[in-house]
């Protein structure tokens, strides 16, 4: 089975899940199986942080380019929204204390992409988020 997990990823893990159905446990590749589920759990940690970046920077632009502001940057929010609002849905445990704890870093990130992005200088922004979660999450917020 290890040598499958090398050569074809993709029937290593239908042999696996019959092997799993099957009660075959002692032919299971543990080790790899292990491996995989743990790279999940950090791919969906990864893409609730990526997508909670893109947000807070449309939101920070929105805020500082009031002169820029379109149905098209609304319809980016709205799309980061949803997207991070369906990652929650489908991971309920990221929604609470792990929202908390990385707000600071992907704000940071967020920031930083939104000064790249526009003529304002990084320092215009706000050091910490200006934003609560439930306004971040909020589908009808809009910074004035």
């Amino acid at each position: 089975m290890k040598n499958l997990y090398e050569k074809d990823f993709y029937q290593w893990t239908q042999q696996t899940v019959q092997m799993i159905k099957d009660k075959q446990y002692n032919l299971v590749d543990w080790d790899n199986l292990i491996e995989e589920i743990e790279t999940l759990g950090r791919s969906e940690k990864r893409a609730v942080k990526s997508h909670l970046v893109i947000l807070l920077m449309h939101l920070l632009k929105w805020q500082y380019q009031p002169e820029h502001r379109s149905n098209s940057w609304k319809a980016s929010i709205r799309n980061a929204r949803t997207e991070l609002s369906d990652l929650l849905q489908d991971n309920p445990s990221l929604a609470g204390d792990f929202l908390v704890e990385v707000l600071p870093l992907v704000y940071t990130r967020a920031s930083e992409q939104a000064a790249e992005e526009t003529t304002i200088f990084l320092q215009h922004f706000p050091i910490e988020c200006p934003y609560s979660l439930s306004q971040i999450l909020d589908f009808e917020f809009l910074p004035s």
